[in-house]
């Protein structure tokens, strides 16, 4: 594995590259990797001959300052679990790299509706952010395949609709790897190296109450499925942001089942200073 830190130095190994008709997959990241993050860089390996990864602590992205602080740091670690990959390339760039004329937007992303529901309402201006550092990104790697996880439903929409906007829709394919989980169920993330003991023990309900509404939800309402994953989460001590259902194509929030669309439940909670997300596709 080559490590960059300088674009115009990943630009020089890339540009060769490409003359070979070699486009890259892409696997961006904010680092603190775990087995979600490297299934990603294995199914690029599958499909293309170079494979890039980014590690890259987006500052413009976080809506809470305190958050971008404790943000966990693990960068030999994650160079270990990359070269164990057998990744190619890992891009690891300081913020002057990826911002050099500052941290201002230069444009504002029309994302529509994605913007003002879910992640959306609770974290304004995160996914402005997302764009903004994932548009970067794109002009520097130029891949032709990008490698996003299921666990960042909403963000993955965001992105889709990012290359839309950017005009390279049908340069770059979008490819949603499934969500990998621990064995008791909970969502791999990065943000679960900051829960305690105690805490991690808890946490596992957000994915029990995903699972009994899939269970359930053809002889439940929607309102007694949220209410019920309510209480769930309530009792095991989470603070709750947001309980959802909706169409899992557009994320128009649901309020009466339709059978005829593809249906998402998507959850986000606090337990204590660690919010966490998660969602499961109902149908």
């Amino acid at each position: 594995m080559i490590l960059f830190k300088k674009v115009t130095n990943l630009h020089k190994w890339l540009d060769a590259q490409q003359q070979k008709d070699h486009l890259p997959g892409f696997v961006p990241t904010m680092g603190a990797l775990h087995a979600g993050h490297i299934s990603l860089i294995e199914m690029s390996k599958k499909e293309n001959t170079v494979t890039v990864c980014s590690i890259f602590v987006n500052p413009t992205q976080f809506n809470d300052p305190k958050d971008f602080e404790k943000y966990p740091h693990t960068i030999e670690k994650d160079i270990y679990l990359l070269e164990h990959a057998d990744c190619d390339i890992l891009f690891h760039p300081s913020a002057h790299e990826i911002y050099p004329a500052g941290l201002i937007p230069k444009r504002h992303y029309d994302l529509g509706s994605l913007e003002t529901v879910l992640e959306g309402e609770f974290r304004p201006g995160h996914f402005q952010g997302v764009c903004m550092v994932v548009d970067r990104l794109l002009e520097i790697v130029k891949p032709g395949r990008l490698y996003l996880g299921q666990k960042d439903y909403q963000q993955c929409m965001v992105i889709a609709k990012l290359i839309e906007l950017i005009g390279k829709k049908d340069l770059i394919k979008i490819v949603i790897c499934p969500t990998l989980r621990e064995p008791d169920g909970l969502a791999m993330s990065s943000r679960n190296l900051r829960l305690r003991k105690d805490e991690r023990l808890a946490v596992v309900a957000i994915y029990k109450s995903l699972c009994l509404v899939k269970e359930t939800w053809q002889i439940k309402s929607i309102a007694q499925l949220k209410q019920q994953t309510r209480s769930m989460l309530e009792e095991a001590g989470f603070k709750i942001d947001y309980i959802e259902i909706a169409n899992a194509a557009n994320l128009t929030l649901l309020n009466e089942w339709d059978e005829n669309q593809k249906m998402v439940m998507l959850v986000a909670a606090f337990m204590n200073e660690v919010r966490l997300i998660d969602n499961m596709l109902l149908n």
